[in-house]
């Protein structure tokens, strides 16, 4: 019984080795980690999320989309519904807000200034700083 007990207690202990020794994207269940640079492509630009608390987690990422909603929802880090003015961003970086419900939306930045088009509609600029910010 020992033995066995031994054999399945080193069995776990690789595979949590195992497990730690993976390298990850910078995004675990769709949660960007403050400082990380997710996805791979030629373009990149810098995310920044404030949530209603006024915590704020920054992040880059590396492209080939066309649209900065392209490359989020590629990565994992945004999601929400389609309507008839583009995608509703209900979602980001793990953090969902619903104006129906709580009174709170994700307004959403472009360099500094509140965006005139939506995510799925701007374009990506090299080393632009787009921002989510929780708001009533």
């Amino acid at each position: 019984m020992k033995k066995m007990m031994t054999g399945v207690l080193a069995l776990v202990l690789v595979l949590v080795m195992v497990g730690c020794g993976q390298k990850d994207n910078g995004v675990v269940n769709g949660v960007a980690k403050d400082g990380a640079t997710i996805g791979e492509g030629a373009k990149s630009f810098t995310t920044e999320v404030v949530d209603k608390d006024g915590g704020k987690v920054t992040f880059t990422v590396k492209t080939d989309a066309d649209t900065v909603g392209k490359a989020l929802l590629d990565q994992g880090v945004i999601a929400g519904e389609d309507s008839s003015y583009g995608l509703y961003v209900k979602t980001v970086n793990g953090i969902t807000l619903d104006y129906d419900t709580d009174g709170m939306y994700w307004a959403f930045y472009i360099n500094g200034e509140y965006a005139q088009t939506g995510v799925d509609a701007t374009g990506v600029e090299d080393g632009a700083v787009y921002a989510f910010r929780a708001e009533k």
